[in-house]
Parts: C-alpha cells; sequence; structure tokens
C-alpha cells in the first residue's frame, strides 16, 4: 500500500527542485511498499548492507527458499553454513542468527517504536548486533515509513546524487576519510531543499539508478 504522504511529497519535491521533479517523472507511478514485519524488514537490511539492490533480491531469495518462512524461530535454527550457501557473509549469517535469537527471546520487541521519534529508534536499534545507523534508517523508510529520512552513509545514494547533481555535488572517488566526509557533507546540503520529505527523494534516487523498485 502507498504511504497516506506519497502524493502530497511527490508534489512538493516536484515543486521545489527541478531537478527531483525530472527524476520522479522518469520513475513513472512506482512508490514505497511498505514492509510491515518487522523481522523481515530489519533481516533484509541485513542482506543488503553494502551491496547492491540486485545482489541484495537475489541473495534474499536464496534465504526464502532456504527457510521456507523467514520467521526469527526458523532463522534462529538455521545451520550458519546454509545461510552461508545463499550467499550471505560470515558477518552476516552471525548478525541474522543474533538478530533471529532476540526476536525470539523477546529482547527485541518492536512494539513500542512506532511511539518513538526518529533518532530514539535509531538508537534502541544500533544495540543490536550488525545494526548499525544505516540499517536503522532503512528500517525506518521501510517499516515504520518515516517520511524524513537521510541515510547520508548510503553508497547509492550518493552515487545517484553525483550523477543527477554534477554541478554541486564533486564525486569522490578515493578511499581517504577525507574524502568521505566532504561527499555525506555535500549530500547532505543538497537534500536540505527536500524536507521534510527526504525518504521519498532517497527512494526516487535510488531508482534513477535501477528499475527494481528498491526495498528492504
Amino acid at each position: 500500500m502507498k504511504p497516506a504522504y506519497w502524493d502530497d511529497a511527490r508534489r512538493a519535491l516536484s515543486r521545489g527542485d527541478p531537478v527531483m521533479r525530472k527524476v520522479i517523472r522518469r520513475c513513472g507511478d512506482a512508490h514505497l511498499v511498505a514492509r510491515g514485519d518487522p523481522f523481515l524488514t530489519l533481516a533484509r537490511s541485513i542482506v543488503g548492507q553494502q551491496i547492491s539492490v540486485k545482489a541484495a533480491q537475489s541473495i534474499w531469495e536464496r534465504v526464502v527458499d532456504a527457510a521456507r518462512e523467514v520467521t526469527p524461530q526458523r532463522v534462529a535454527r538455521m545451520r550458519p553454513a546454509t545461510l552461508q550457501a545463499c550467499g550471505l557473509s560470515v558477518r552476516k549469517v552471525e548478525y541474522m542468527r543474533d538478530l533471529a535469537t532476540r526476536f525470539r527471546s523477546g529482547e527485541v520487541d518492536p512494539s513500542h517504536w512506532s511511539h518513538l521519534d526518529d533518532e530514539a529508534v535509531i538508537a534502541e536499534l544500533v544495540r543490536v548486533r550488525g545494526i548499525g545507523r544505516w540499517t536503522a534508517e532503512m528500517f525506518l523508510i521501510f517499516n515504520l515509513l518515516r517520511p524524513d529520512v537521510f541515510p547520508v552513509d548510503d553508497i547509492g545514494l550518493l552515487r545517484a546524487i553525483s550523477l543527477e547533481y554534477p554541478g554541486e555535488f564533486a564525486a569522490q572517488d578515493q578511499e581517504a576519510p577525507s574524502a568521505r566526509r566532504q561527499a555525506r557533507a555535500a549530500a547532505a546540503e543538497i537534500a536540505e531543499r527536500w524536507r521534510p520529505w527526504r525518504s521519498v527523494a532517497t527512494w526516487y534516487l535510488w531508482r534513477s539508478l535501477d528499475p527494481l523498485p528498491v526495498e528492504y
């Protein structure tokens, strides 16, 4: 189901930013699709860490096939070798199993998250092993449908901004921390014009790189 704010956000972004208007038009009528199950959303985000959308989708489909039912109970019982065979790294297997164990035990209880602001939810999620700020931000966008999240460390987002805003964003290919900081700062400055709809702008920029709808 389309988020209730989506059409308003689309119109506001199109009016306020000519570049974003062109990106939105190229993407057509597609929109963010909510992921209603918190465990699935977080598990998909772990799978998608630092890899392309296509690669993440392929690995996720293999996980679904292997698990038959992706639940905390089932994933916690799966052998690490089975998850690795799906394409997950050793580290991601550890994260997935730890997440499943915490959900199964009740240590992670998402029932109250809808009452917290974005930063409070992020602070709680990053205490879970393997869930950093990027993964928490994916959860805010795809599960809680928060409208104004800007995952500035997302590689795909930075690449899309560099392509769509070449006059304002100097793409940084170097590995130096200073170069990465400059890239993030430039992206964050551009994103200020998208408030309070930065989640929506981010989603459209992801799709500008890949027609496959982004889902975590």
